[in-house]
């Protein structure tokens, strides 16, 4: 992982990680409603997907002292098996937070994956690139159950 201040004051970071599973497995699991809910710390029901330029995707998600949080946002690329870029509607702001999921294929049965996203400020990217760990950490999980 690597967090840098990039030009006029917008702050990024990119987290990286290799999955002992294949490309079409990982995609899946990014991009099926019910695969997605089973690891991304989604209230059960909650997660629909519309994985297509411009489609909607929505979910709630509950923090681990059961706080709730609904999100909304938008597909603005979608790449099969390579690159999704998701926007996630942020309250108060003009422009969603955009981030960007970049899948490697590494051999048959490895995939690395690549999350990057700019925020506006270093708190931001901070508490995003946290949360970016997170949903890592809980995918490698789940495809350990999955495969």
């Amino acid at each position: 992982m690597t967090a840098e201040q990039t030009t006029a004051e917008r702050f990024s970071y990119t987290s990286e990680r290799t999955l002992e599973a294949p490309v079409a497995g990982v995609w899946s699991a990014w991009t099926i409603a019910e695969s997605y809910a089973q690891w991304s710390y989604a209230a059960p029901g909650s997660v629909e997907m519309d994985v297509r330029p411009g489609g909607a995707w929505k979910a709630t998600v509950v923090t681990p002292d059961g706080g709730r949080f609904p999100l909304t946002g938008s597909y603005s690329e979608v790449d099969e098996n390579q690159r999704l870029v998701i926007g996630m509607d942020v309250p108060g702001k003009d422009e969603p937070a955009v981030m960007t999921v970049e899948f490697v294929e590494q051999g048959a049965h490895r995939t690395r994956v690549v999350v990057s996203q700019t925020c506006d400020t270093a708190d931001e990217r901070d508490s995003a690139e946290q949360g970016t760990t997170m949903l890592l950490d809980s995918l490698t999980a789940f495809l350990k159950t999955a495969t």
